[in-house]
C-alpha cells in the first residue's frame, strides 16, 4: 500500500509538519529537519489522487546518490539517509525561488516557445529552434516557489530586484546551478542517459548558500535515452525519455492540465504500476544499482522507529 500522508510525533519537534506536494518535512530542536519521500505524485502543480508504490523510496534513494556525488563540489543539507524513504538533515533558511536549469528545449519552456514566446525568465532565444533542440549553452529559468497554485516564472534580475535573494547569494546560486548541471550532466552521460533540464532548490546555513531537497530525481529532472536522442530528433519524433513527462503526457491525452475545472483521470492499478515501473528503471540506469524494495509491512513504523533511532544517537 503507497504511503500517501505521514502525521508523526517526534520528540523536541520545533514547527508542525510541512506537507509538501510530495515530501513531509519535520524539523526537531530547530537544527535538524527530516524529510520523509511519500509515494505521493504531483503533475502541472496538483498532487494526483493516487500514490505510486515505491516511489518515495525511490527519490529518495536518487536523491541520496546525486548529494552524495556532488557534496565535495556544492555543499548540501544531507546528514545521514536514515530510512529507504528518510533523510536527515541540517536545517536551513529556504530562498522561495527554484533554479531551472535547461540543457535543452523541451517541456513547459518548449510550449511556451511554440506559443511565440522568445524570452524566457529574461532569456533570450532565436528563432528557429525545435522541440528538444540542445541549446548553445545551458539557460537558467528561475521560477518564483509557490505554497500552493503554479510557481511562476521570473528572472535573476527580478529575484535580486524584488529583494527574493541578494544579489551575492544569488550569483552562488548561480554558480553551483552550473556546477551540478555539469556534474548531473557528465554521470547522466556516463550511464547512456541525458540530462535535459533539472531544478535545485537553496538555502542558507550560518550565512551560506547550501544545495538543499532532493537533486536528479525523475520528480525534479528529465533525461533522454543518448543513443536514440539525434535519430529521434532529426526525424521531428518524441524521445524516449525517463521522467515525469510521460505522466504529464498520460494527463494531457486525458484533458488534464491543472486548469480550473479539469479532472484528474481514473489512475487505474496498471496505471499506478507503470508509473512505479518507469521510476524504478530510472534509479536503476542512473546509479548502476539493481534497486531492492523495502519491506511493505508497518511502513510507518518502520519510518517512526529508524527516526527516533537516529535522533536518539544523536543525542547520545
Amino acid at each position: 500500500m503507497p504511503l500517501t500522508s505521514t502525521d508523526f510525533k517526534f520528540p523536541n519537534e520545533t514547527a508542525p509538519v510541512y506537507h509538501g506536494k510530495v515530501r513531509d518535512v519535520y524539523t526537531i530542536d530547530n537544527d535538524l529537519l527530516v524529510m520523509i519521500a511519500t509515494d505521493r505524485i504531483s503533475a502541472f502543480d496538483v498532487v494526483l489522487p493516487k500514490g505510486i508504490p515505491y516511489k518515495g523510496q525511490v527519490l529518495n534513494q536518487i536523491a541520496n546518490y546525486f548529494l552524495d556525488a556532488t557534496s565535495e563540489a556544492v555543499p548540501n543539507w544531507k546528514l545521514s539517509e536514515v530510512d529507504p524513504m528518510a533523510t536527515a538533515g541540517i536545517r536551513c533558511e529556504g530562498f522561495r525561488v527554484e533554479m531551472i536549469i535547461r540543457g535543452y528545449l523541451a517541456g513547459s519552456a518548449w510550449r511556451e516557445y511554440a506559443a511565440g514566446a522568445r524570452s524566457i525568465c529574461g532569456v533570450a532565444l532565436p528563432d528557429g529552434l525545435r522541440e528538444n533542440e540542445r541549446l548553445p549553452e545551458p539557460i537558467i529559468t528561475p521560477t518564483t516557489k509557490a505554497d500552493a497554485g503554479h510557481d511562476q516564472n521570473i528572472s535573476g534580475r527580478e529575484i535580486v530586484e524584488q529583494g527574493l535573494v541578494s544579489a551575492e547569494d544569488y550569483a552562488r546560486m548561480e554558480a553551483y546551478t552550473r556546477t551540478l548541471f555539469r556534474i548531473g550532466t557528465d554521470m547522466a552521460a556516463e550511464k547512456g542517459l541525458v540530462l535535459v533540464d533539472t531544478k535545485y532548490e537553496f538555502g542558507k546555513h550560518n550565512g551560506k548558500v547550501i544545495l538543499i531537497d532532493e537533486i536528479h530525481t525523475p520528480d525534479s529532472s528529465r533525461y533522454f535515452y543518448a543513443d536514440t536522442y539525434q535519430e529521434l530528433f532529426e526525424n521531428g519524433k518524441p524521445q524516449r525519455q525517463l521522467s515525469k513527462e510521460f505522466v504529464r503526457q498520460w494527463l494531457m491525452e486525458n484533458g488534464f492540465m491543472g486548469r480550473p475545472g479539469e479532472k484528474v483521470p481514473e489512475m487505474t492499478e496498471d496505471v499506478c504500476r507503470s508509473i512505479s515501473e518507469r521510476y524504478i528503471e530510472l534509479y536503476e540506469h542512473l546509479t548502476g544499482r539493481k534497486f531492492v524494495p523495502a519491506p511493505q509491512d508497518n511502513v510507518e513504523a518502520r519510518i517512526e522507529k529508524n527516526v527516533l533511532d537516529f535522533i536518539s544517537n544523536l543525542n547520545l
